[in-house]
């Protein structure tokens, strides 16, 4: 898991070879004006997510503590402040469920290991080994998702 802000997304470039497509994306977005929805940005390699939604409670968003096998999430925070639960995978000892393909998430019934606070332009990256519990909060949140494919 990385934790930043956008203005530092170049130090991050040379970990993935799309992480500077996807970052040079943001760059380029009006954050506030995006709206709502799904968005190719390079077919099925860098998809992005927006969403203006309120935040949840802890207990909601650990009921759908999730992490994925074939994407990368770079969960930037728009505006609003937003929790987020983590923990390693590999101490993960609860499985809910079958890993979904066509969705690519699997969920656990674990507990966070620990929260972080995201606020406006700051971005945590999830990798696959990160099981993660995000929009935990209150009022309006709106962020975007870069999916990047592994």
């Amino acid at each position: 898991m990385i934790i930043d802000s956008i203005q530092n997304a170049s130090k991050y470039y040379s970990v993935h070879p799309l992480f500077e497509k996807a970052f040079q994306y943001i760059n380029s977005q009006d954050l506030a004006k995006l709206e709502d929805g799904k968005f190719e940005i390079d077919g099925e390699n860098l998809k992005a997510i927006v969403s203006n939604k309120n935040g949840m409670t802890a207990e909601e968003s650990t009921a759908k503590f999730e992490c994925h096998n074939n994407y990368i999430d770079i969960q930037v925070c728009i505006n609003g402040k937003e929790t987020m639960g983590w923990k390693p995978r590999e101490t993960c000892t609860s499985q809910k469920g079958d890993y979904n393909p066509e969705k690519d998430v699997v969920f656990y019934s674990d507990s966070p290991d620990m929260y972080f606070q995201l606020t406006n332009g700051q971005f945590a990256i999830f990798f696959p080994n990160d099981v993660h519990a995000p929009m935990i909060g209150e009022g309006l949140i709106k962020k975007l998702v870069i999916k990047v494919k592994i």
